[in-house]
């Protein structure tokens, strides 16, 4: 039988490799990035709350009025971080753009540092450096090549990596909420907020899109966010950081296989900036260490 700690990693793994075809599903469910966000926080509503209810976790009767007032906000900027992230799928391959989102990391160091008062290394600056270096390369705009629509996607990665950043910032203070009522309460309240301004009349009442709509609903929110809790109830934080980056790598994968998408050496070398960096800050990696152990050898 396998050790919790096994089936946490199994179920992490598995949890990315979901998320990292979320792209694909989105992009060929043909639908605008507000539509697909409606849609993937309706079926996600359905699908996860029922799940939550059958298992008991709905039970808010200990959620304080300001605690509800933090999931709220929290859902705004996660539903606003997918209208950007989906945006960005537009205008860039999936797999380049998954990646500028993976900036995430060091965008939750940099605003609980700047507005929350918590302590950023000095050395993180220029893990900072690096990040942002590598997504200077990705965009190489000193190339012939370069194109308006790759900066697009970019920004919008970014933005979203912003607005994710915040959200994880807000739900890290609701700890000892259920994450399943949570993420349900998000959903929801990204329906109503979708329901709207989302577009939803011009989508055809039938059609082959209806299927990655549901898909996206049920495997990539409900199912990846049932497998992400239970791995975060199983594993501790630096193994859940360390595994997060399978998302990531994945998607380029899965861009590749899919679309074809070829990534050129110096969009690798920037990919491959910013995944370090992120890791480097989240393992406290001092750069130039390993230099200097060596001189005091």
């Amino acid at each position: 039988m396998m050790q919790p700690n096994t089936i946490g990693k199994v179920e992490m793994i598995l949890a990315m490799m979901l998320s990292s075809t979320i792209g694909v599903f989105v992009y060929e469910s043909g639908q605008s990035a507000l539509n697909a966000v409606f849609y993937r926080c309706l079926f996600g509503f359905m699908f996860l709350g029922f799940y939550a209810w059958m298992r008991g976790y709905l039970n808010a009767s200990k959620v304080t009025g300001k605690e509800w007032l933090l999931m709220l906000a929290g859902g705004v900027t996660l539903v606003l971080n997918w209208c950007f992230l989906f945006t960005s799928f537009s205008f860039a391959p999936i797999g380049v753009t998954t990646v500028a989102y993976h900036t995430q990391p060091i965008f939750v160091l940099l605003i609980a540092a700047l507005f929350l008062r918590e302590r950023f290394e000095a050395h993180n600056w220029f893990w900072v450096l690096v990040a942002f270096s590598g997504v200077l390369m990705i965009v190489d705009p000193f190339s012939s090549g370069w194109s308006e629509n790759l900066l697009w996607g970019i920004g919008s990665a970014m933005v979203a990596a912003v607005l994710y950043a915040i959200t994880t910032l807000i739900t890290r203070r609701l700890s000892h909420i259920k994450p399943h009522l949570i993420a349900t309460v998000h959903l929801a309240l990204g329906t109503l907020m979708m329901a709207t301004f989302a577009p939803v009349q011009e989508v055809p009442a039938a059609g082959d899109h209806w299927y990655w709509l549901l898909a996206l609903g049920f495997l990539q929110t409900a199912v990846m966010y049932i497998l992400l809790y239970g791995a975060f109830q199983k594993l501790e934080t630096p193994m859940i950081a360390v595994l997060a980056y399978v998302y990531p790598v994945a998607t380029v994968m899965v861009d590749y296989l899919v679309y074809g998408n070829a990534i050129t050496p110096l969009m690798t070398l920037g990919m491959v900036a910013i995944l370090f960096a992120g890791f480097a800050m989240n393992r406290n990696i001092r750069p130039f260490q390993w230099g200097r152990k060596a001189q005091t050898c």
